[in-house]
């Protein structure tokens, strides 16, 4: 059901049994797709490509020009997957260039005044706390977790099963499976709760995934000696691998570390 008292531009796609209410608007060269719901006062703007199942709540701006003062102008795209709920006044920029999108993967939670902005990329299943902001070409893997409030800045990444507590500012990399509080942002044990609710993780990773973060953060010892010694001590899983190919490949550094 489109409202007739809803804009929506002749060039728009727009999919089977979409609910677009009044006073939404809907711009050119947009697709949105089966099963989405547009709320009033949503705007739905160029270069938005809409996957299924999506709801989008009052005031929120998808698609917005980006914030960068590189952007020239350029026919960009903001990619959104399928199953996100989009609350009230969030706002996600598309990507500065033709060489790089804003990617919205699938079944995540954006809750009031959340910002994603240019190329920023965002997994699947992550849930973003009322005011939660990243800055560009940031990247979060699935299944994080943002408090309210949370800064990410430029560039820096957020690991899978992580949890940025209310209000903390990360200019470094977050890595997987930990809790990250205060400010200045730190380390603050692993997300155990989390990893162990939602039973993709037994006990015995859980605890090896601490004793392994026990080797960076609580021995004393610089971040290479702490890497090399948990290749010779522990078993490698497809787990701790991820853990320490973020670690190694970090280009901000993780938070926490200064060696």
């Amino acid at each position: 059901m489109i409202s007739p008292l809803a804009y929506v531009d002749k060039g728009a796609k727009i999919g089977d049994n979409v609910t677009i209410h009044p006073f939404a608007y809907i711009d050119k060269d947009v697709e949105i797709g089966d099963n989405c719901t547009i709320m009033p006062y949503a705007s739905i703007l160029s270069g938005t490509r809409m996957g299924t199942d999506n709801i989008v709540y009052q005031g929120a701006i998808i698609g917005a020009t980006p914030q960068d003062f590189k952007f020239k102008g350029e026919d960009t795209l903001l990619k959104i997957g399928h199953h996100n709920t989009i609350r009230e006044k969030v706002i996600i920029n598309r990507g500065t260039n033709t060489t790089d999108s804003t990617i919205v993967g699938d079944g995540n939670f954006l809750l009031e005044g959340v910002h994603l902005a240019h190329d920023t990329h965002l997994g699947n299943n992550c849930v973003l706390g009322n005011g939660a902001k990243t800055a560009g070409n940031c990247i979060i893997d699935d299944e994080a977790i943002l408090g309210s409030g949370v800064i990410i800045k430029h560039g820096c990444r957020v690991g899978s099963w992580s949890l940025v507590r209310d209000g903390c500012r990360a200019n470094k990399d977050v890595p997987p499976y930990i809790v990250a509080a205060h400010n200045p942002i730190t380390y603050y044990g692993i997300n155990a709760l989390i990893l162990a609710k939602e039973g993709h993780f037994s006990e015995g990773l859980i605890d090896d995934i601490a004793k392994a973060y026990r080797q960076i953060y609580q021995c004393g010892t610089s971040l290479e000696n702490a890497l090399r010694r948990i290749r010779e001590i522990m078993e490698i899983g497809p787990e701790l691998a991820y853990m320490l190919d973020f670690i190694e490949s970090s280009e901000r550094g993780i938070i926490g570390v200064t060696l």
